[in-house]
Parts: structure tokens; sequence; C-alpha cells
């Protein structure tokens, strides 16, 4: 590390740790999602008496997976749906590698549902799958728009796979996955009237009718009106743009009761700035500075498309804010000594808890690595936290071939000691916060106290 900064080891800063809200457990959600596919299984179960023949047992098949398909693409809508509980507890970016991983679960099933059963009807039919499968979707009811709805839930999955992702910009895959919705709609129908488990079965049919009543209204809650709502309540706009450091701004964001958000250090909002060019697309960008009465703060990296157009926000400017979203609070923290790890633009939201996570004098500290001194955002501000709260400040700048590998498990145990004692906030690059994991493990720093969070899509 390059420059290092300690505070004095007066009693630094103090600040009330925030309103206790309700947070669902990781495993409590992914236990509760196991249970309703195993509830499914059992429906299947109690309304298959037997099963014989080949074009029995590929039907039967079939008809299982098209119902954990079904199942599964409500828990997809319902881990998407902004539900705080959720956002607090496991993280976006834990919600969205199990939506990704959900999202082939759901391809898979909904494929294999569409092969077993053509497979399985032609045989009972004794005809060939090619007429068997026009059979299907011009005489059953509503398999047409079931059939359509399977192309959509594909075409999605391929713009979702990790050779297409980084080809397209976020907008655009953002606005793709709408018709997700399209795709559950056109897919309800034929489930009820051709699936075996509801024609005959009142209470099933009901219960199926909550599930996807009761995400929907989920879905329009939090996604759709809660905004408006909050639009409405704080009535945001940009108060000022400044300029931090080459291609990096911070945008100070003015509003009404602002308090009633609930926004703690660490987390992000969805941003909607209500531009001619920027209205129509929200991004993620976290706060970097503790919220404030009557104010919060964003810092954006020029990294292209709408980034470079913030830069440009005259005061005024309308904004619509979706949120707060993320777990990389104060909350998350096990023990009383804290590390954050940032490195180039991720230090936004280290910043804001290196303001104001509850820390004694001497408990705190902060490692920031930059490729050159004008890349080091908020020094000066960081520089007066560290003093004033008695909190260690680490720099380490300089190109990778100059500097090595800053973060070694031998360079953050010199660095910090007791390091397997510390909770441990990284925030950066995809690559750096690979190597800092790597270290922090090699390190014994349990990985329970590891606590990270990420916007990738």
């Amino acid at each position: 590390m390059s420059t290092t900064i300690a505070g004095r080891t007066a009693a630094g800063a103090q600040h009330a740790a925030p309103r206790r809200r309700a947070r669902a457990r990781p495993a409590a959600v992914l236990t509760a999602i196991a249970a309703g596919a195993l509830a499914v299984a059992a429906m299947w179960w109690a309304n298959t008496p037997a099963v014989t023949g080949l074009d029995g047992w590929l039907t039967n098949a079939g008809r299982l997976c098209g119902l954990l398909a079904a199942y599964a693409i409500t828990v997809l809508l319902a881990l998407m749906a902004r539900i705080p509980a959720l956002e607090r507890g496991a993280g976006s970016d834990v919600l969205s590698r199990w939506h990704s991983m959900g999202g082939r679960y759901v391809v898979g099933l909904s494929v294999a549902h569409m092969l077993l059963i053509i497979w399985g009807y032609a045989l009972t039919d004794r005809t060939d799958v090619v007429s068997e499968t026009v059979t299907l979707n011009l005489s059953y009811p509503d398999v047409l728009k079931a059939t359509v709805a399977l192309l959509l839930l594909v075409g999605i999955g391929i713009i979702s796979a990790r050779a297409v992702r980084p080809r397209l910009r976020y907008e655009t895959w953002f606005h793709l996955h709408f018709y997700t919705y399209l795709a559950t709609w056109l897919a309800f129908g034929h489930q009820l009237a051709t699936g075996a488990e509801f024609v005959d079965s009142p209470r099933a049919r009901l219960a199926w009718y909550a599930l996807y009543i009761g995400v929907a209204a989920v879905l329009v809650w939090y996604r759709f009106l809660t905004p408006v709502r909050q639009a409405l309540r704080h009535r945001l706009r940009v108060a000022r743009v400044v300029r931090e450091a080459p291609g990096v701004v911070s945008i100070h964001l003015a509003g009404r009761r602002l308090d009633l958000l609930g926004a703690e250090p660490g987390q992000f909002f969805r941003w909607r700035f209500l531009t001619r060019d920027l209205w129509w697309s929200p991004n993620p960008y976290s706060l970097s500075a503790a919220p404030r009465p009557g104010e919060l703060r964003i810092t954006v990296k020029d990294l292209g498309d709408q980034s470079r157009s913030l830069s440009r926000l005259r005061p005024g400017t309308r904004v619509l804010a979706e949120g707060p979203y993320g777990a990389l609070t104060p909350a998350r923290r096990r023990g009383r000594r804290v590390l954050l790890v940032a490195g180039g633009i991720g230090i936004t939201p280290l910043r804001a808890l290196f303001e104001a996570i509850p820390a004694a004098s001497g408990e705190l500290t902060l490692l920031y690595r930059a490729r050159t001194t004008d890349d080091l955002v908020f020094r000066g501000e960081l520089e007066a936290i560290s003093l004033a709260r008695g909190a260690a400040l680490h720099y380490c700048v300089g190109p990778r071939g100059t500097v090595g590998d800053p973060f070694t498990p031998q360079t953050l145990a010199r660095l910090v000691p007791d390091l397997h004692d510390h909770d441990v906030y990284v925030c950066g690059p995809e690559e750096m916060t690979r190597s800092v994991s790597a270290a922090l493990q090699a390190a014994r720093v349990p990985r329970r106290r590891v606590h990270r969070e990420t916007f990738a899509f």
C-alpha cells in the first residue's frame, strides 16, 4: 500500500444504528421455495394413481415438469419483485443469482414438458411427433399460446447466457426481460384448461389462482405502484452536480421527508432521471454518503451511454427512485471490528459505510485501490472521516504491473491486525473482489463475515 493515514486515537464519531426492519434470511427463503416445490410434486402425486406403459411414463413425467416449471416461474417473478424484506435480507446480487439459476430450470423444465408430452401423446395416439404437435397446438385449449410463451422464455434464456449478455446494453437486457410477464400470462390458461391436476379439482384451481394472483399483486405493488407513491411523497429532484474526479460526478438530490425511505449506508436505488433521453431507463447507483435530512447523494463514473449523460443533468430535474435496495449495510456485521476494501468506483457504497457504520476508535479500517492518484474519489472526505472517527485509511495506487497484488493474505494481515476477527465489506471490479475474497479465505476469515454485493447483470 503506497499511502497510509491513521485516524487520531480519540473517540471517533458514533452513528446511531438504523431502525431494524424486516429481513428475510436466505436460508428461510430457500426453504420456503423448496417446500413449495414439494407441495407441487405432492399435487401431481395425488392425481396420479398409477403409471403404466412407456406412453404413461412419458406423459406423467411431462406433467410433473410442466407443474414445476409453472411454479418456478412464479418464484422467479417474486425474487425480482423488489420485496423489501428480501432485498435487505438476501441482497440484490444473491436474488439475481437465484433468479438466473432458476431461469435455467424454468426453460429446461418447460422444454422437457413440451417434448415429453408430445412424445407421450404420440405413442398413445399411435402417430408421429410432428402430427401430434400440430394436433396439440390447434385442437387443445390455449396450447398454442403456451407454445408462444415457451418460445419467449427460450429467447429470454438466450439473451441471458453468459456468452450473449455482455454484448447487450443494460437497458436492452432490462427491457427484454419484461417479456417474461407476457410469457407467464400466455402459459397460464393452458395449465388450468388441460392440466389433469386442475380439471376436476376446484381446490387445486383455487390454490393456483391464489399463487399467480398473489405474485402479480406483489409485482404491481412493489415494482410499479410503490415508485409512483414515493415520487409523489418525496418529490426528488437534482440539487446540484459536482465533479469528483476525471469522469466521475456526484449528483446531490433533494426531496421531502426522505427519512421515510428508510435508506441505509451501503444501499442503492434504481434511478430514473426524467429527461428526454433518460426517463425510460432505471439504473442502479449506490448512495455515496449517509442519508441526510432532505438530501441523498450518488456518485457515477462515466462508463458510456447513460452514465455519461448524467454529468449534464441540470438542477431541478425530477427524479424517480426505486428503493432502497441491497444488503451491504451495517446490519450484516457480526462483530465490533470492520474492514472495508474498495476498488475504483466501488468506493461509493463503502464511503457511506466509512462515514456511518457504528465503530469506536481503532475498530474501522478502509483499504482503497486505485490506478492513479487522480482516480482516488472522495480523497479529502475520506481523510477527514478517518481523522474524525479514529479510523485507519490505506491507499494502494499504481498500475498492477508496478504495485503487484495488493490484497495477498500476508499484506492484509500486516495492515489489519487480527484480520480474522473483522467483518469485511468488499466492493469493486469483479476480478478484484474475487482476489480479495480468496485472500480473506486463505487468511482464515470466516465466510459469513465477508460481505459483498455487485450490480452485474
